[in-house]
């Protein structure tokens, strides 16, 4: 029946595109169904497109440190679409003594897991990047830490996953998931009804309200992020930025164009159904910060920017688990914005947990019912 597989998804960003081209790879039946007629048209195709290491949460980092090991690098083949990859490192740039003092915690707390990070002076980050302004007094560097291609990357896995059999059907809103003998089995839309022996929530947020169908709840909130994407400009630089004040992020791209991205802390009243939009306040809010670290981008025009959700958990780790009440039920979602980096070792841990064997990396970090008081 053209309805039914093996495992049915919900959410075509790159956390579920990455699910289904794994699964896919494995032999495994699968639908994808996204209430968006445009596939990854959410936070996997507005973000800055950091594949990093550094600044993660410990419990978070091994699945950073291994898709950087084991799967990037050879990623654009396997999908046979150019990613866009790069692996030039994450200068993670402070011009206060508060600055440092964030990044010297968030460095010593790598180090403990393994990653090659260390605290570098303003002059050693300036001979890393010739381009920085004399206000940065210091830096993280993480050599091994790069960007890719969010689009390409969530397209990838969508048209690689296509061609081993998964079927796409957008502009097919869930509406709730229906249990058959106490098992997750069926999952109802606005015109019809889809059925599977697993079934993956990775819709973003909307994750929240598709689980309490079933009585489950994800403590996360919806979270505007902001982007944008200057002309084209010579080639400068290849490292993944960030900030200790968290001001901007973003890289220069193949193409030449700067990709930034950030937040004024103003939310912009949304006009059309929810799209998410972006401010006027917002883009000059980024670029006064960028300035201050990049003087030579000051006459770099705007090319355009966007706006887009993320799902921020209550204790900013994501939810990638089995829901014990309800067998046949997995959840991946709640990423806080760090999904992209993360998606093909998450692709990779789901398709393990359908498959029932024990996942390569250990996920009991994130386990939904971490949230449940303790008795």
């Amino acid at each position: 029946m053209k309805n039914c597989a093996d495992v049915i998804i919900i959410g075509s960003g790159v956390i579920g595109n990455a699910a289904a081209y794994y699964l896919s790879k494995k032999g495994c039946s699968v639908i994808v169904l996204d209430k968006d007629y445009s596939i990854g048209n959410g936070g996997s195709s507005r973000n800055g497109g950091g594949v990093r290491q550094s600044g993660r949460d410990k419990r978070e980092l091994p699945l950073a440190m291994y898709g950087i090991e084991n799967l990037w690098p050879t990623l654009s083949e396997e999908l046979g679409v150019d990613v866009e990859y790069y692996k030039k490192g994450n200068l993670r740039l402070g011009k206060t003594k508060e600055h440092i003092k964030i990044l010297e915690k968030l460095a010593n707390n790598a180090k403990e897991c393994g990653l090659d990070v260390r605290m570098i002076s303003g002059n050693e980050a300036r001979k890393i990047n010739p381009y920085l302004s004399e206000e940065v007094i210091g830096a993280s560097w993480c050599p091994t830490d790069g960007h890719a291609n969010p689009l390409k990357t969530t397209l990838g896995f969508y048209r690689k996953a296509r061609q081993l059999g998964t079927s796409f059907v957008t502009g097919e809103e869930v509406i709730e998931i229906k249990k058959i003998n106490g098992k997750a089995r069926q999952v109802l839309t606005k015109e019809n009804i889809y059925e599977g022996e697993h079934i993956i929530i990775a819709a973003g947020y909307e994750s929240r309200r598709i689980a309490a169908t079933v009585g489950i709840d994800i403590p996360m909130n919806k979270v505007l992020l902001e982007a944008l994407v200057t002309e084209a400009q010579p080639s400068m630089f290849y490292q993944m930025l960030g900030t200790a004040a968290a001001d901007f992020y973003g890289h220069q791209t193949k193409h030449g164009s700067f990709v930034f991205g950030g937040s004024s802390g103003y939310e912009a009243f949304n006009k059309d159904n929810g799209t998410p939009t972006t401010s006027s306040i917002t883009a000059s809010c980024i670029c006064r910060g960028i300035m201050k670290y990049f003087p030579m981008l000051k006459d770099a025009k705007i090319v355009r920017t966007w706006a887009g959700w993320i799902d921020d958990c209550k204790d900013h780790i994501p939810v990638i688990s089995f829901v014990e009440e309800i067998p046949g039920l997995i959840l991946a979602c709640a990423f806080t914005g760090h999904g992209f980096g993360i998606s093909p070792t998450v692709g990779m841990l789901l398709s393990e947990m359908v498959e029932g064997r024990e996942t390569t990396l250990d996920i009991n970090a994130f386990r939904y019912d971490r949230f449940k008081a303790k008795i």
